[in-house]
């Protein structure tokens, strides 16, 4: 039996299929959701009968980024600072001891874009856009989505992806190595099976070991600076800019910014 709202979890000969199932706000990421992709990667990294999961969606888009209707006015500075489930989630993601992959299709953006960069591989159908528009809504990237977009395509990539806020289609971004492979719809299936069975039946002590290895080495030089992250967000959103840009989001009106 399922045990989660937002998720769906199907196991089956050693792969755990984990399905984004806000279907009716295109994978939006509330904090419920969050927490229970978190909870799900917690406790699968122990589980020894799993050798892969695969992170996939149930709804038109794999997901559309963090939820901007769920209220946030309550939230005091300092439960932000403490409560970053963001950087939680992809933590969590990088922490799980199997392989993984994020099967892509429609959009994935801003904090879905960063979940699917914390997997070790990423297979995209041809529709798929990749995009960080935070820098649109007047703030910087987070949940550790900067390191992770600079290991993938290089720190001049990363700067036209971050700062650019443009969205990227799966052609250009497997041309940068942000996408591992392409698919068409109809390949779907077929792509993910080889993906998977390649990756599953590796031996699973050592495969395990050397994505260990691998992700401690490519986070390793980011590790000293990115705590700041949050402190950087919590400042970008208590600007006049940030306002203007949400009003501007709103009203599909042009907004020019003072740097307020």
């Amino acid at each position: 039996m399922n045990k989660y709202k937002y998720i769906v979890v199907k196991k089956r000969l050693g792969v755990a299929n984990v399905f984004l199932n806000r279907v009716e706000n295109q994978n939006a990421l509330n904090e419920g959701l969050m927490v229970e992709l978190t909870d799900f990667c917690s406790t699968i990294r122990k589980d020894v009968k799993t050798r892969l999961v695969v992170f996939r969606s149930n709804a038109k888009n794999f997901s559309v980024g963090a939820d901007l209707k769920e209220p946030r006015s309550n939230q005091t500075k300092l439960y932000q600072w403490k409560h970053n489930r963001g950087k939680d989630l992809i933590q969590a993601i990088l922490n799980v001891e199997q392989i993984t992959i994020c099967l892509m299709h429609g959009y994935c953006l801003g904090g879905a874009a960063v979940i699917a960069s914390a997997c070790d591989f990423r297979i995209a159908e041809k529709n798929t856009k990749v995009g960080y528009p935070e820098i649109n809504l007047g703030m910087n990237l987070n949940w550790l989505g900067l390191p992770l977009a600079i290991n993938l395509v290089g720190i001049s990539r990363a700067k036209q992806m971050v700062i650019g806020g443009d969205f990227h289609d799966a052609d250009q971004l497997a041309s940068w190595g942000f996408i591992d492979e392409v698919f068409t719809a109809e390949n779907r299936e077929l792509c993910l099976k080889k993906w998977v069975t390649k990756y599953a039946e590796k031996p699973p002590l050592a495969a395990q070991m050397i994505k260990r290895s691998s992700n401690e080495l490519a986070m390793s030089l980011f590790k000293g600076i990115m705590h700041m992250e949050i402190e950087q967000f919590m400042l970008t959103t208590s600007t006049e800019d940030q306002k203007k840009a949400i009003e501007g989001f709103l009203t599909k009106k042009p907004v020019k910014f003072e740097g307020n």
